[in-house]
Parts: C-alpha cells; sequence; structure tokens
C-alpha cells in the first residue's frame, strides 16, 4: 500500500514545511533527504529546483498529524554576520545533530509575530500555539539519538522569547558593536540589507523599548547598520530575562576565531554533545574553516575577515567613531540599549 503523504510526514523528517501561506492557512512541504540538510545553508527559496519535489498542504491537515515525541530543538541565535552559519556547519558534522539553517517558516511566523497584519486566521495571541506547533514539526528527525539544532536568521530572534520560555538549550551568537559596524561596512550585500531591514526593525525597537527613535531618514548609514545591532542584542538580552529557565550560553565570535578549539569544545558541551578533543580538532582543520559557510564553494578565512575589516574600519573610521558616541547616548536614555551595552563588554 502507497503510503500518505501524513504517513511520510509521521515518519521522519522527509516532508519539510518550507513555506507557509499564511493567510490561505497552507504549507508548502519539500521533500529532502538528510544530506540535502546537511548540505543547505539556507532552508528558504533558494533551494527551489526543478528537481525538488514539492507539495501544497492545508495547515489544519498538518496539525492533525499525530507525531512520534522528539527532543525539543536546540537552538542558534544571533545578531546577525557573527559567524552562526560557520558554528551551525561545524556542528552539524556531528552525528547527534540534524543541522536547520534559517528555515523561511520560522522567519514568516516571525514577522506575523512583529507586525500582527489582520488578514492571517490567528490573533497574535493564538501565535503562540502556532509557534508551539511549528516547533513539533520542525523537531522531527531521521534517526533515534539526533536531535535538531536550529539556526535561525537573525530576523527570527522576535520568536527566541515564546520558542525557550519554557526552558531549552540556546547559543546566542554576537560580536561588539565596533566589529559589527566593520563587518556590515565591508559588504555592499549587508550594507543594502541595514536599510531594507530598518523599518522593521525600528518598529521592533518600539516595542521592546516603549519609547520612540529616531526616523528611518534621519539616520547616517552607518547609524542605520547600529540600529541593527541594537535591535537584536536588545532582543537577545530581553530574551535572557524572560527565559529563565532556559539554559542560553553566550559567545563573541571574535573570541571563537581566536581560539576556534577550545571555543568550539565549550560549545559542544553547552549543547551535550560528545565531542572528544581529536574530533574537534578534526573539524577546526577541515575546509568548513576555510570556505564561506554560506556558499562553501568560495574560499573565506579569518585572516581574510581581518583585512576586509581592517580596511572597512580604515575608510569609515569617523562615521564609526561618530556613531558609537551616538549609541552611547541613546543608551543613556534607554535601559535596553545600556543593556545590551553592558551585555557585549561583559560577555566578550
Amino acid at each position: 500500500m502507497t503510503a500518505t503523504w501524513q504517513d511520510i510526514f509521521a515518519k521522519d523528517a522527509t516532508l519539510f514545511p518550507h513555506l507557509a501561506d499564511l493567510q490561505k492557512a497552507e504549507i508548502l512541504l519539500s521533500t529532502l533527504s538528510e544530506e540535502a540538510y546537511r548540505k543547505a545553508s539556507f532552508l528558504d527559496q533558494r533551494m527551489f529546483s526543478p528537481e525538488l519535489q514539492r507539495q501544497v498542504v492545508r495547515w489544519s491537515d498538518v496539525a492533525a498529524i499525530a507525531l512520534p515525541d522528539c527532543p525539543k530543538p536546540q537552538y542558534i541565535f544571533h545578531i546577525g554576520h557573527v559567524g552562526s552559519t560557520l558554528i551551525s556547519r561545524l556542528l552539524g558534522e556531528h552525528p547527534a545533530v540534524l543541522a536547520l539553517r534559517e528555515p523561511a517558516i520560522l522567519r514568516q511566523i516571525a514577522e506575523a509575530w512583529v507586525t500582527q497584519p489582520a488578514n492571517i486566521p490567528w490573533s497574535f495571541a493564538q501565535l503562540g500555539p502556532v509557534v508551539d506547533q511549528l516547533e513539533t514539526w520542525l523537531a522531527r528527525i531521521f534517526e533515534p539519538g539526533q536531535r535538531v539544532m536550529i539556526k535561525a536568521s537573525s530576523f527570527v530572534s522576535p520568536l527566541a522569547k515564546p520558542l525557550l520560555r519554557d526552558g531549552g538549550d540556546a547559543l546566542f551568537l554576537f560580536t561588539s558593536l565596533e566589529r559589527y559596524l566593520q563587518t556590515i561596512l565591508a559588504g555592499d550585500a549587508s550594507k543594502q540589507e541595514a536599510a531594507a531591514l530598518a523599518d522593521i526593525r525600528l518598529l521592533r525597537l518600539a516595542q521592546l523599548c516603549r519609547c520612540e527613535f529616531p526616523s528611518k531618514d534621519s539616520l547616517s548609514l552607518v547609524q542605520t547598520i547600529a540600529l541593527g545591532w541594537i535591535c537584536e542584542m536588545a532582543t537577545l538580552c530581553a530574551t535572557q530575562s524572560a527565559c529563565p529557565d532556559a539554559h542560553i550560553s553566550w559567545l563573541d565570535f571574535d573570541r571563537f576565531l581566536a581560539e576556534p578549539l577550545r571555543q568550539l569544545q565549550l560549545i559542544a558541551h553547552d549543547f551535550q554533545l560528545d565531542l572528544s578533543e581529536t574530533e574537534a580538532r578534526e573539524l577546526i582543520a577541515s575546509p568548513i574553516m576555510t570556505s564561506y559557510s554560506k556558499a562553501p564553494e568560495f574560499e573565506y578565512s579569518a585572516s581574510l575577515r581581518e583585512e576586509l575589516l581592517a580596511e572597512a574600519a580604515k575608510i569609515h573610521a569617523d562615521d564609526i567613531r561618530h556613531t558609537l558616541l551616538w549609541v552611547e547616548n541613546l543608551a543613556q536614555d534607554i535601559p535596553l540599549i545600556a543593556t545590551a551595552m553592558a551585555t557585549a563588554e561583559t560577555r566578550r
């Protein structure tokens, strides 16, 4: 007898909830092998190809499927452009980890969480159970002993609080404000991304801090970039405060690059992964550390990153200095920004 899609969904992670049409309450399921998960840098539309098998099903039909109990996923949340994909790739080589990198459906739910649109079939109060439901779907595995580790996109951090409110394991990745500014200024695409996200980040900050921020049009390029750091760090700090039962570790990406072997072992320990020193050394010596994690076919390394950041620091020195002072002034008036600044300093 031919297995139904519901049978396949209940069996393992082969059918991946790729995208949602929230207005119609429908889900696009894609057929992925375990190897496809391992290779994917992004579980979003960039995976689409004529060969990828897909089907649209009703949300309610997925919700009706009885699923076996699976461990709660572990999470990597971050402020963006701080090595989260690299860390996920390293840990994803562990046999006990099924790594999910940037599931697009989580970003869709996060956007709804922030913007609270009127044209979806759930009220804001009902989105909490929706998040729980989606987590259960993403938690499915292929083999006994596996556990899902979700590397979210930075835009998904508003969901960190509901996902961790009842406990769980998470790594919060960050870097200092100055290094973040250098990182974003070093790439044209990242600068464009910062500008594109300014509106929703201003909305998120208004919700978090309950105060008014300068308008987007009044911000310089470097202030707009700093806005990203403020928003994402403030979100992670607010999450930790609201989730006392969660096991949250913080890591400055520059510290990881300075001592990758030790930090990888610490991360593995925090995620309850059995990783020997020999295994950790093999991972640090592997091509993962010398390729661009989001596009492994390209070479990239800590030394090249340092060169690019040094160049950006030199070109934009005055703007960076003025922006650091601007953020310090904001921190004097807005406690959550002060907390973010203090966290970045004490967790380094």
